[in-house]
């Protein structure tokens, strides 16, 4: 059976470094006086509450460990994973409560509200990685999809390009892509030039961009020994497939004179 141990292990999280926490709905804590959390509690409130503690019950580790493997509690026996937060310290301590500094890491982000384990200490709401190594992994649930924001509202960083061609939580975007033609542009945010581009013909933008992902460069000259972890891609018209090619042309010709893209940019014609 898949346990938790093989989870952290693959986040480069090693489990004696780690303390799992698992957060119960509750309006407040008689023995601080904390503001609990419920269902519909923000990210910044549930980190907010994980980064207070009581200093009156010696429950809480003195030096807490560097990773918190937070989830929060289901019926019977389950913990839905929310965040693994990284601890920077103590911030401060009035006797009464500690507060951490807490920042949420990025490890395990794509298992958020996705993973779930079978939690075996029901009296205990935190227990060392060690021992909760072995807990069951009982559900890794489907992503859900993202919703596509529009050709208008579409700016993409290289490594988010490569999900979108390849994550199934971006199908409706593929979808959208695959449905037309167009110009689009690419930044190098290292310097600001710009590389005017289109799909045309039978290609679509979808094929063009799945390109990119793949090279970084897409067989164009001016790219192909440039670095793609900086590039950011946009859409600047899209056209029908139906548009005749020599529309699409113009239009990048406009934009390619109108960003300066040959004499400032990434564009050699």
């Amino acid at each position: 059976m898949l346990s938790l141990d093989w989870i952290l292990r693959s986040a480069d999280v090693r489990p004696d470094e780690a303390m799992v926490i698992r957060h119960a709905y509750v309006r407040e804590h008689e023995d601080s006086g904390l503001q609990g959390i419920h269902a519909d509690s923000t990210d910044d409130e549930i980190l907010y509450y994980t980064s207070r503690q009581s200093a009156t019950q010696r429950v809480f580790p003195v030096t807490p460990p560097q990773y918190w493997i937070v989830f929060i509690r289901e019926d019977g026996g389950r913990a839905r994973f929310w965040a693994v937060v990284k601890n920077h310290g103590e911030a401060w301590n009035d006797g009464r409560q500690r507060a951490f500094t807490l920042t949420v890491s990025e490890q395990m982000a794509d298992l958020r509200n996705r993973l779930v384990i079978g939690w075996k200490s029901p009296r205990a709401w935190w227990i060392n990685g060690g021992t909760a190594a072995p807990y069951p992994v009982l559900e890794i649930a489907d992503a859900k999809p993202i919703p596509f924001p529009g050709f208008d509202g579409l700016v993409l960083d290289y490594p988010q390009l490569q999900a979108v061609i390849r994550d199934h939580r971006y199908a409706s975007w593929r979808t959208a892509l695959a449905s037309v033609k167009g110009i689009y542009l690419i930044t190098d945010t290292r310097d600001g030039r710009h590389y005017v581009g289109k799909a045309d013909g039978a290609e679509s933008i979808r094929q063009r961009w799945a390109v990119y992902a793949t090279n970084g460069h897409g067989g164009n000259v001016e790219l192909r020994n440039l670095d793609p972890s900086t590039f950011r891609y946009s859409v600047l018209r899209v056209f029908d497939p139906a548009t005749p090619e020599r529309d699409v042309n113009e239009a990048e010709d406009h934009y390619k004179r109108a960003l300066d893209s040959r004499r400032w940019g990434l564009n050699r014609n």
